[in-house]
């Protein structure tokens, strides 16, 4: 009778399976391999060999503290002659004595996250159960089956193993752009992004059930949305614009994710002061490439910010047209989120592909500060009733700005409403080279145009959430602001009012311009300098220019 089968040591091949996975630089001290893909591993049994005759081979593969069979977090497995696509599974490729030679098999739609490995080895009456190791399983964009792939190699080294970026800022008539080191493949990045899922609220009230949905791109980024920004739970980081940033750092400081993810995770998992929009941006793009959803930096220049979700930013004005910032909507001169690949089954099929996802803490998405993920297709065809915050999102890049002006018996008045001024030159870095790549014909048809008032018609009817009862006035006169041509940052420019009179009487206009300082999520700064004139004649159907 055989003696019993004694696991003595394995392989896990680090170094071979790094390589096919794409995760070499992850797999120093630990087995890091891709979901829907084979990884190879050497078993050497103790005083003997396996005897496919007289022994049995059982694997089990567990994640999270609560693995079940039911919930997919779980699987056991014997040997099979053959490498098995769709399911767990492991096939002997080759033997030498004592040696065993495996390749194991995962399917495409796995959970990811830690894994253990268990090897169950059964002769005659003889059971034994060993441990092997653990290794971590990700997303997949090189596998067909998996709902985050992609078919061109340039998209994924791009958007999966670029460790460094361009992010843009500044305005759209003045962009900046700054580098950024994501580092997604840096010592202990990955570690930090498995135990940022692992301090999620959800992961506390329900382990089980949120170690399953973590098979789904869609779950795992409403999750990173959420944990980047620290005002639900211990997310990573503290958002602060008020330009008191003695006790942390500066958000302009940082130049990489790495350093944040490191002091988040050395502090106990507490917040890491303090980021702005691009470093949240920055930070949950760093995250979702290292789990391996292709993600990219996405600037999007005159961001509205829309909070009653009526897809309107809305200014109100008083008297003398100082605008009141406690009553009115903002429209920032840039803002940062990420775009992530992924199928969508619970959309369109049209709808698979770019989803949009904002980390920075802004409005509540289901109770939680997250948002998205949105498909930009369902944005540009503004179809708002798709999951998730599609409104908020659509309104980003295409709200109508509309300005109310307060009259003396206290009610407000529509003054005028500007239809293309939000969402310009949508920016990311192209593929390859440090350039900016124009994403804003993804996002919205040409401002203006036929096409994008239909969409905007559709997606207030499909919201619900339209303004109604507008008391307006008729819009006869109008006014534009005007600078230089010249004009250049650092020097002093001439501004100037076209006033046109669009109706056959004589119009008396009351005009006062001001100029003040403004940041970059709209807050206004103090009055740098002012003119009135009190009464202003303009003929019929003419205008005039008024220089300040």
């Amino acid at each position: 009778m055989a003696s019993e089968l004694i696991v003595e040591k394995s392989d896990l091949e680090f170094e071979k399976n790094g390589k096919n996975h794409w995760t070499s630089s992850m797999c120093q001290d630990k087995l890091v391999v891709r979901r829907g893909q084979p990884f190879n591993i050497v078993i050497y049994f103790q005083d003997r060999g396996f005897e496919a005759s007289v022994d049995k081979l059982n694997f089990i593969v567990e994640t999270g503290p609560y693995p079940s069979e039911a919930a997919g977090t779980k699987a056991k497995f014997p040997l099979s002659d053959f490498v098995q696509e769709g399911v767990w599974a492991a096939t002997v490729i080759g033997q030498e004595n004592n040696v065993l030679y495996l390749t194991i098999s995962s399917p495409p739609h796995a959970p990811i996250g830690y894994y253990k490995l268990l090897i169950e080895t059964f002769t005659g009456s003889y059971n034994n159960i060993f441990s092997i190791t653990g290794f971590i399983l990700l997303f997949n964009p090189w596998c067909q089956a998996d709902s985050v792939y992609v078919e061109n190699d340039d998209f994924r080294k791009e958007y999966v193993l670029n460790q460094h970026g361009i992010i843009f800022q500044g305005s759209y008539k003045y962009v900046n752009k700054i580098p950024w080191n994501f580092g997604q493949f840096e010592d202990g990045i990955i570690d930090i992004c498995i135990e940022l899922l692992d301090m999620n609220p959800k992961f506390f009230k329900d382990p089980r059930r949120d170690c399953c949905r973590r098979s789904s791109p869609i779950y795992i980024s409403r999750v990173i949305s959420a944990m980047v920004n620290c005002n639900d739970d211990k997310g990573i980081l503290y958002g602060r614009w008020d330009n008191y940033y003695m006790d942390g750092v500066s958000p302009m400081a940082w130049i990489g994710s790495v350093d944040i993810l490191r002091k988040w995770k050395m502090s106990g998992c507490h917040p890491v002061k303090y980021g702005q929009c691009w470093v949240f941006a920055a930070v949950a793009c760093t995250v979702m490439r290292c789990l391996g959803i292709p993600t990219r930096v996405v600037t999007n220049y005159n961001s509205a910010h829309d909070s009653n979700s009526n897809l309107t930013i809305e200014v109100y004005r008083d008297e003398r047209g100082e605008v009141l910032m406690n009553k009115s909507e903002t429209v920032w001169n840039y803002h940062c989120w990420i775009e992530a690949w992924m199928a969508r089954p619970d959309l369109k099929p049209e709808y698979n592909g770019w989803q949009a996802i904002d980390p920075t803490p802004q409005e509540k998405s289901e109770g939680t500060y997250c948002c998205g993920p949105a498909s930009i297709k369902a944005i540009k065809n503004g179809e708002v009733n798709t999951k998730y915050d599609a409104p908020f999102v659509f309104a980003e890049i295409n709200a109508d700005v509309v300005n109310w002006i307060k009259e003396s018996d206290g009610d407000f008045k529509k003054l005028y409403t500007k239809t293309m001024i939000v969402g310009v030159m949508i920016s990311t870095k192209a593929i390859g080279k440090d350039e900016r790549e124009d994403v804003t014909h993804h996002y919205k048809y040409p401002e203006g145009s036929e096409e994008e008032r239909e969409t905007y018609k559709r997606a207030n009817h499909l919201n619900k959430l339209s303004l109604t009862n507008e008391h307006s006035l008729v819009e006869d006169v109008k006014i534009k602001i005007k600078v230089s041509p010249n004009m250049s940052k650092g020097n002093d420019f001439d501004v100037f009012g076209v006033i046109n009179n669009n109706s056959s009487e004589e119009q008396s206009c009351h005009l006062l311009m001001a100029a003040r300082t403004v940041t970059y999520n709209g807050r206004l700064g103090p009055e740098c300098a002012k003119t009135e004139q009190l009464s202003l004649a303009v003929e019929p159907l003419s205008g005039k220019h008024i220089v300040t």
